[in-house]
């Protein structure tokens, strides 16, 4: 069993509450100012701000599957948080190149659990899309979903490489 480093890397759980505070007042401000599936366009041609509800995950995955999937991705956010917990618990405080993409993981996760929650679906709005193509429009998102994928990316870079600390041993 690992044991647990001091101080370990449990105070980047403060930058996920700051994301996950940014990431609901984003959705408020979506939910209050724009109306449902009518665009609001920030850079023609590429952004709009668009109210949307995904009752699936990711790209919509599962949306139309009856309701099930609102508690299942809702269970599955928790355990992923807890086990990223749990491991940031046991990462040294100056690791940010494994803490930073659990603390935005965790964000995004409980930002999409806290709309499940309390809509039964996600609150999506940034609507990305190349006005000059024939190409569909990006998938609806907000900041959790953008923390969440920010944070994959950042575990996959980051497990190219080594901490400065690591070269050399071995």
């Amino acid at each position: 069993m690992m044991s647990r480093p001091r101080p370990n890397a449990l105070s980047w759980l403060a930058l996920s509450a700051a994301l996950l505070a940014f990431d609901q007042f984003t959705k408020w401000l979506a939910v209050t100012r724009l109306e449902y599936l009518k665009p609001v366009p920030v850079i023609e041609g590429f952004w709009n701000w668009t109210l949307v509800h995904n009752y699936g995950a990711a790209f919509s995955f599962l949306s139309q599957a009856g309701g099930w999937q609102r508690w299942f991705f809702t269970g599955l956010a928790f355990v992923i948080s807890a086990v990223l917990v749990a491991w940031l618990a046991r990462t040294p405080r100056g690791d940010w190149r494994t803490a930073l993409p659990f603390a935005l993981v965790i964000a995004g996760a409980i930002g999409n659990v806290i709309d499940r929650i309390r809509h039964g679906y996600v609150v999506d709005f940034v609507d990305w899309y190349l006005g000059f193509t024939d190409l569909p429009h990006w998938p609806a998102f907000n900041v959790a979903d953008a923390c969440i994928v920010g944070g994959a990316v950042g575990l996959v870079l980051f497990s190219f490489s080594s901490p400065r600390s690591a070269k050399g041993k071995g």
